[in-house]
């Protein structure tokens, strides 16, 4: 046990910890010769999706062997909105490396991940990566390390870090500046002398707590945790203290520990040890699996509440299944309960509609990236805007859930960015000046964060960046302006005409390009003004025997908008859907003919009246 080091590896997105990790795993001779890994790929990003966006999305495990220490590392997302996956790694590991990039120091996503580290009582290592950049500023990102530990109310133990200089890129690390080394050893040192062995006890019965989850076709769940004392064999009865305090009775058939990134079965594993158990088909994250039924159960850790939702439904379009395969409510809802199985923050519930499903996460990102993955598989699903997910106080007042957000903009920008935050409903709570840049700290509703990325980008030229933590749910702040422009509205199908998308043009901004397949009831632009106006977009020239310039000729039409499924999914109105398909996204009505959308939008406003 004391030859076991437990770590987690903290960043902001982009500064660099995959870099590291696989550093430390070619370094410490985990790859033999003969499998070298190009310089190009990331072996911790084994998601295709985590490749494209250079994001961690799901925690993983990896382990390597320095002198005669074996070193479990767990990958943590740097995100807010995968706040699930960093709460239950925070139950295995003993240490952090909290991995800084040293031109742009700490973020708001590191600070979401370090908080979490430091209320469990880990002990933290600071690495401040990239110090081979040209604009690298390494002591004073120290500075503003020292400044985040105190703002986190930080131990005076964990105030006494060490601090390794380092370039994963380059693959070396020093605890002086001014020293040269080539290789990663000066890190490697510091996590054997600065992180303590596991907090566990060989000589009680067997306990481990389920902090992470996967799921094997062949051997069913896979609960992966930190044994907390005891040991555990291949073929033992043990048994699963649930959170409602039931038990369930189940025997141990595999027992699997990490050599690099591989899985590996063995026979036994001790106290201290990061293992994956099989053999229970019910276990959740923070529950205890024991040897016996009269141990207590280790401190139950729930996991903070879905605060936004979507609807998935069945693609119910004229095009449904042409690009896909996978289209009816039974694959949806299984895809759907198979995500459920290893994604603890997500939630999923059936509707009054059969064709209907709700899908409740942390945020909108969070959900797209399933949606993401789902078309990857070949699935068909029409998807709803983000509502965020209310509650009632005691009192029966309403709350909603309220965000910490965190800007970086250009001090040009301030203006047009704070009236936006103020239609947001957004409180600002700290502002700095830092030379041309404004640092902002607001409070806002989760509601008002809804497109704001995209408003962000558009007012400050791509320069702001911007970052947001679960703050509390608070008291109802009332109405905020929805998006102010409508949509032009496909009544016709058939396929798009350079001809008649000419004309549309002229109403605002298309959405579709000439050879486009359309549908009644599609969204083929952007209104220049609030209502929505049905258009034809399949509309040819007519052609007579008299002289003419032909088809087509002298048209000039602008670039269509494209956009991504996290801003399709900010942008839509609450009666529209995105349709994602393997090879299209798709705005629509919900409601597709004209008639019977004028007839609900009717009944609606009878509603409002009546009411």
């Amino acid at each position: 046990m004391q030859h076991i080091r437990n770590i987690a590896i903290i960043a902001h997105v982009d500064h660099g910890k995959t870099t590291l990790v696989d550093c430390l795993l070619k370094q410490s001779g985990t790859f033999r010769a003969n499998q070298a890994i190009s310089s190009e790929e990331r072996i911790m990003d084994s998601m295709d999706l985590e490749r494209e966006k250079g994001i961690t999305i799901r925690a993983k495990n990896a382990a390597f062997k320095y002198k005669d220490y074996h070193i479990n590392i767990v990958d943590t997302p740097g995100h807010a909105d995968f706040g699930g996956e960093v709460e239950r790694i925070m139950n295995m590991i003993d240490g952090v490396l909290l991995v800084v990039d040293a031109a742009d120091g700490p973020q708001a996503q590191t600070r979401f991940v370090l908080r979490k580290a430091l209320e469990a009582g880990a002990k933290p290592i600071v690495v401040i990566n990239k110090i081979d950049r040209d604009n690298a500023i390494p002591h004073k990102v120290l500075d503003a390390v020292w400044d985040l530990f105190v703002s986190l109310h930080a131990t005076d133990e964990q105030m006494d870090f060490p601090v390794i200089y380092a370039s994963a890129r380059d693959g070396y690390a020093k605890t002086d500046l001014t020293h040269v080394t080539g290789t990663m050893e000066p890190l490697f040192d510091a996590i054997i002398k600065h992180i303590p062995p596991p907090r566990a006890h060989a000589g009680e019965g067997f306990k481990m707590l389920a902090a992470n989850l996967d799921y094997s076709d062949y051997l069913g769940r896979i609960a992966f945790g930190k044994i907390y004392s005891g040991k555990v064999k291949l073929g033992d009865t043990s048994v699963c203290i649930h959170g409602d305090g039931r038990k369930s009775k189940a025997k141990i058939t595999a027992i699997f520990h990490f050599e690099g990134l591989k899985r590996i079965e063995v026979p036994e594993a001790h106290a201290g040890d990061v293992i994956g158990i099989t053999g229970f088909e019910d276990v959740f994250i923070g529950e205890t699996i024991t040897d016996s039924e009269d141990r207590p159960p280790l401190p139950f850790v729930p996991i903070d509440p879905p605060t936004i939702q979507m609807q998935f439904a069945v693609n119910d379009g004229p095009l449904a299944g042409i690009d896909g395969q996978l289209v009816t409510a039974r694959h949806i809802w299984e895809r759907l309960v198979k995500e459920v199985r290893t994604n603890v923050a997500l939630r999923i519930e059936q509707t009054d509609a059969p064709n209907i499903f709700n899908v409740s996460g942390r945020g909108e990102m969070q959900i797209a990236i399933l949606v993401e993955q789902m078309r990857r598989e070949g699935h068909e699903v029409l998807v709803s805007r983000p509502e965020v997910i209310y509650r009632r106080d005691e009192k029966g007042n309403l709350l909603e859930p309220i965000e910490r957000l965190f800007l970086e903009i250009p001090k040009d920008a301030m203006g047009s960015v704070l009236e936006n935050l103020a239609g947001r409903k957004g409180e600002i709570t700290n502002m700095h000046h830092l030379g041309d840049q404004v640092s902002i700290e607001a409070l806002i509703p989760m509601r008002g964060l809804i497109g704001l990325e995209t408003d962000l980008v558009n007012q400050t030229r791509g320069l702001g960046v911007m970052s947001h933590l679960f703050h509390e749910y608070g008291p109802d702040r009332g109405a905020i302006a929805a998006r102010k422009q409508g949509s032009l509205v496909s009544m016709e199908s058939g396929e798009a005409m350079a001809y008649a998308l000419n004309m549309i043009q002229e109403r605002g901004r298309l959405m579709v390009e000439p050879g486009d397949a359309i549908y009644a009831g599609m969204i083929v632009g952007e209104n220049a003004r609030e209502n929505d106006i049905p258009v034809n977009p399949c509309k040819a020239k007519k052609l007579t025997n008299m002289r003419s310039q032909g088809d087509g000729k002298g048209i000039q039409l602008n670039p269509p908008l494209k956009m991504s499924l996290e801003r399709a999914l900010e942008y839509i109105g609450p009666d529209e859907y995105v349709e994602a398909t393997p090879k299209n996204l798709r705005l629509r009505k919900k409601i597709l003919n004209e008639v019977a959308r004028k007839r609900a939008a009717q009944s609606r406003t009878a509603r409002v009246v009546a009411e």
